[in-house]
């Protein structure tokens, strides 16, 4: 996975984020104070996971930096649906892997039927079926 590094003062409510170096969230909350006489603005960082859903809450300097994930949308066929399992093939390389099916798709996926996921952090997470 790439990443670029931005400011934690441009940064906004629905950007993703890398924390603590191993897990990436998406901000739901930020927000900026004022720098004191001798000291810094701070940000106030609200960030749910994207992988296990758990919310994390962090202060930081609003001049640091942090590392920004660059998450690719790639197309993929479902192969087949076994439970809470589906087997897909992407569409471009070709590779055939396997990942859980999302609560929220489970009726909607079939075999023979294209999907959008994404690989993030080594998991690959369907996003969408078209």
């Amino acid at each position: 996975m790439e990443f670029k590094v931005a400011g934690i003062n441009e940064l906004r409510k629905g950007d993703s984020i890398l924390v603590e170096d191993q897990f990436l969230c998406k901000i739901t909350e930020i927000t900026l104070s004022a720098p004191g006489k001798h000291g810094h603005a701070k940000a106030r960082v609200e960030a749910v996971g994207i992988l296990d859903g758990k919310k994390r809450v962090f202060v930081m300097s609003a001049d640091d930096r942090a590392k920004i994930p660059i998450i690719e949308k790639k197309n993929a066929q479902v192969i087949s649906v076994t439970g809470d399992t589906v087997q897909l093939m992407d569409l471009e390389s070709y590779d055939v892997f396997e990942t859980t099916v999302p609560e929220e798709l489970r009726d909607k996926l079939s075999e023979g039927a294209q999907v959008v996921y994404s690989d993030m952090m080594g998991q690959k997470v369907i996003k969408s079926v078209k």
